[in-house]
Order: structure tokens, then sequence, then C-alpha cells
């Protein structure tokens, strides 16, 4: 923000101050509410800031616990914003918990569909109250699974756009789920189906996703409960998305083109917006992109120290994301397999990544690793996969991570967890040609084998060959009369500031 320069004309410091609260009331107002999870939080804060840098006042919802959560990892005035970029919470109707761990998904799920229109509505209503210094609120940018914010855009009059930080083919994903609950192939009819060569059954009528093994969508259709909160809470966001004026999808034309084809016959208008991070880098100015961070966990920047001390295209890095947990026998696997393989690696642990055990691994295991590893709590991941020295990326297949591999240019082994993870890493793998899937029963042999597959083998060469090419289209998309900065651009004009 310009500041003001001290003069003795009190006229003249009157005129400046109607004359910068004018600006500020005819800003257009975008409400943004992500979904109470790392990654949602992130992808919306790029958005939020694309969104400021072309003249928008922007609110920025979080809840309680997410708000002190940032407070904690990034400092008492992290976030404090601009004058015209302010952060707001609401509660989440969730009884406190351990800051440093991460909420459960379905109680949150739950109290979401239940708890969250009211005090969202009541912060509207002071938002436009008539005390507010701010601009009226002019839209609304929600996630995609916040579904009761279009209830409030609509007692407001106002655009409301649906943020989706999946990718499209997930979310067509999502969208076919009551087609086969009608069709009788979901839920399972017990935990055997998981097992038995059921989930191997061809879907061959989703739009754009041709002949898609059942297993290959969000894992969701492997419930057996009807009644389970995750299940009935992405239904419903499903199913009430096309009632919202737009979707935005974190994703770009040429990576996912014929399914963005088929949901832009189910939505009014959809526009793919991504990747944000090379977006944002283009239309922002370094001190402003840099001025909010994203991490929920303090950065253990040390490991780009470490990173510098090798070669180009060496290391493994390994992140398995922020909600990913594994049992103790499934850590050590993974450790002894990246020791076995000889190749340097950094590899994040967080605190709670394996389930009610510790994650010290063995002495043994430090003894044989500890020249070529090294194991922080979290990291900056974009830059570190944007680090020359990394070779390649042992991921759990979260959007986020996978986005950002593209844009990085940096191949992929798969170990998808749940939700969209498996969607992601089947098109990763099988699609894109930049990734390879780990076994889910893990075993040090096959970790070790895949890991040298893709940096010592011909294989491996052309993965990263392709993610070379993935890279340089995504860079092309962001560029400023790119596919994603133009969409972006017609998000803007065609709905946020649309009257009607």
């Amino acid at each position: 923000m310009h500041q003001w320069r001290c003069t003795n004309t009190h006229n003249r410091k009157k005129e400046m101050d109607s004359s910068s609260k004018a600006v500020v009331t005819d800003k257009p107002h975008a409400v943004c509410i992500p979904t109470p999870a790392l990654s949602h939080i992130k992808a919306m804060l790029k958005f939020s800031k694309v969104l400021h840098h072309k003249g928008f006042h922007i609110t920025f919802v979080n809840t309680e616990f997410y708000h002190q959560r940032f407070l904690q990892s990034r400092g008492p005035n992290s976030l404090d914003g601009l004058s015209d970029f302010r952060f707001e919470t609401i509660p989440d109707g969730l009884p406190p918990s351990d800051l440093n761990a991460t909420q459960d998904p379905n109680f949150l799920c739950d109290s979401i569909r239940k708890n969250f229109l009211a005090p969202f509505s009541d912060l509207l209503v002071k938002l436009n109250g008539a005390t507010s210094k701010n601009p009226p609120v002019t839209c609304i940018i929600s996630d995609g699974f916040m579904p009761f914010t279009i209830t409030a855009a609509q007692e407001l009059g106002i655009p409301i756009v649906m943020f989706f930080t999946v990718s499209a083919c997930s979310l067509m994903g999502f969208m076919q789920l009551r087609s086969l609950i009608d069709k009788g192939i979901i839920p399972l009819k017990d935990e055997s189906y998981c097992t038995n060569g059921y989930l191997d059954r061809v879907i061959d009528w989703i739009p754009g996703m041709k002949n898609i093994r059942l297993r290959d969508l969000p894992s969701l259709v492997q419930t057996i409960d009807p009644n389970d909160a995750i299940f009935k809470f992405v239904i419903e966001a499903a199913e009430r998305a096309p009632k919202a004026s737009g979707i935005v999808i974190h994703t770009f034309n040429a990576l996912e083109k014929e399914v963005l084809d088929a949901l832009s016959t189910m939505f009014t208008h959809v526009y793919a917006i991504g990747p944000l991070q090379p977006l944002l880098i283009n239309h922002l100015p370094d001190d402003l992109s840099k001025s909010i961070g994203y991490n929920l966990w303090k950065e253990e920047t040390e490991c780009l120290d470490w990173l510098n001390s090798k070669s180009p295209n060496s290391v493994i890095y390994v992140n398995f994301g922020s909600i990913t947990v594994m049992t103790r026998k499934q850590l050590i696997e993974f450790g002894w397999g990246l020791a076995n393989s000889k190749h340097p690696f950094l590899w994040i642990i967080r605190s709670d990544l394996v389930v009610g055990e510790s994650t010290i691994l063995p002495p043994e295991f430090e003894v044989e690793s500890k020249e070529r590893g090294f194991i922080p709590s979290w990291c900056p991941q974009e830059e570190v996969l944007n680090h020359p020295a990394v070779g390649g990326f042992i991921t759990h297949s979260g959007w986020n991570s996978t986005i950002e591999s593209v844009y990085a240019g940096v191949p992929m082994l798969c170990w998808p967890y749940l939700y969209d993870q498996q969607t992601n890493c089947k098109y990763t793998c099988n699609e894109w040609g930049i990734g390879m899937e780990i076994d889910n029963d893990v075993k040090r042999e096959k970790v070790e084998k895949i890991v040298r597959e893709l940096m010592e083998t011909e294989k491996g060469k052309k993965m990263k060959k392709n993610a070379m090419e993935w890279k340089k289209i995504a860079e092309e998309a962001t560029c400023p009369l790119g596919s994603s900065s133009i969409n972006f651009n017609n998000l803007v004009s065609e709905v946020l500031l649309s009257k009607g």
C-alpha cells in the first residue's frame, strides 16, 4: 500500500482521507473461505493473493483453530495482513484440540454441514454493517466442499464461485458418486469387496474418463457405510456445486482437457486457473507474494542448505503430506528401502505420521543412512521441488503436491492414501507418464527397486523427460497470455464482477 506523505495543509489531508476512503469503498470485496485443511487453505491463499492483485478487497476466513495454527507457526503478527487483505475467523463447532495435531476429518465434515452456516452468515452481516470500514461484500469464493456458502450467497444476492482444490478428474469422480449409488455399484456390500477383484471393475460411462477402474476413482467408492460422514459430506458438495455462479479448478487446460470439456457441460462456468504458484509469480511483486506464508508447521529451511551440497537430480524427496498416516512397520520399510537404494534422500517425517507410535527410526538405520539422509519434520515444499538437486518425489498423491511437482518438472513415485489420491495417482502414472505407483503393501525391497528404477534406468529418464515437458506446458499456461491467466481474467469479468 502507498503511504501518504505528511503535509501541513489540513484541507489537503482531508481530501486525501476522503479520496482514500472512496477508493476502498469502490473496490469489489471478495470473501474467501477454504475448507479447514492445510492444502485447501494454502491453495485458497494463493488464489486470494492473485485476486487481491487484480483490485479486490479480500476478507479471508479461517476457523479459529487454523487461525491459531497460523499464529503459532508463523508468529503473532503473521496474519495482520494489509488494509485491504484482512483475516476473520468463525468457530468450527468442535471441542478444543491440540494445535499440533490434525483434526478428525469425520467430526470436521459433520460440523461443517451442521454448524458453519450461522456464524458465516453473521460474519457477512458484520462485514456489510454500517460501522464496517471495508466495502460491501460483492462476491464469495468458497472451497468446493463448503456448500453452505451457496445459501449465504443466495441470501445476499451476490455471485459465488466454488473453488475446487482437487484435480478435474477427481472432481468428476466425486460428481459420479450419486450415479454409482443409483446403479447399485456402491456402497460396497462388505470388506471382502476391497480384495476380491470387485474394485477392478471397469466403469465405462463417466464423461471424459475412458474405461477407468472403480479402484481408480476417489477412495470414497470403497466405503461400506452409506451413512459415513465424509461420504455424505462429499455427495452433498457435489450435488450443490451446480447451483453456484461458477466453479474454479486448480488445474490447467492442457493437463486435463477431456475431463474439463465434460465438466463444462455440467456447470454454467468452469475455469481452470492452475498451477497457482507460477500464476502468483507472474502477476505479483515478490514482497506481496511472500508477505503471507502458507504452512501450518514450522519449516526447517536447513534442508535447502543440505540440498545445495548435492549433485543435480540426485536426491529423492519424500513427503506424505499433512494428513496421511502409516504404521510403524510401514515407516521402517520405507526407511530401509530408501537407505538400501544408496541414493541421498530428504524425508519429511511429521510428529503425527505414525498412528499412536514413535516416529523414531532404529539406530542401525541412522548409522546406515546418516551420510545420505536428511529428516526434518516439515519444509518449504515448493522450494525443495524446484531445487536442482531433487530428481524424484515419493508422494501421497495429494493434488497440491502433484501439481507442484508437475510445475517443478519432478517425476513421482506415488503411494496414495485416501480421498482423491487414488485418482491423481492413476492419471500421474498412466495418463501423464510422470509417475510409478508404490505397492500399498510396503516392502523395503520394492521401495529400493522402484527408487532405483526412477533414478537409474531408461524408464526413469523417460519419466523425467515427460515431467520437463509438462513443466514447460504449465509455464505456458500461466504466462500473461496463457490459458490459466486468460481463464482467471474471464472469471473476474464474467462472474465475480457480474451484477446478475
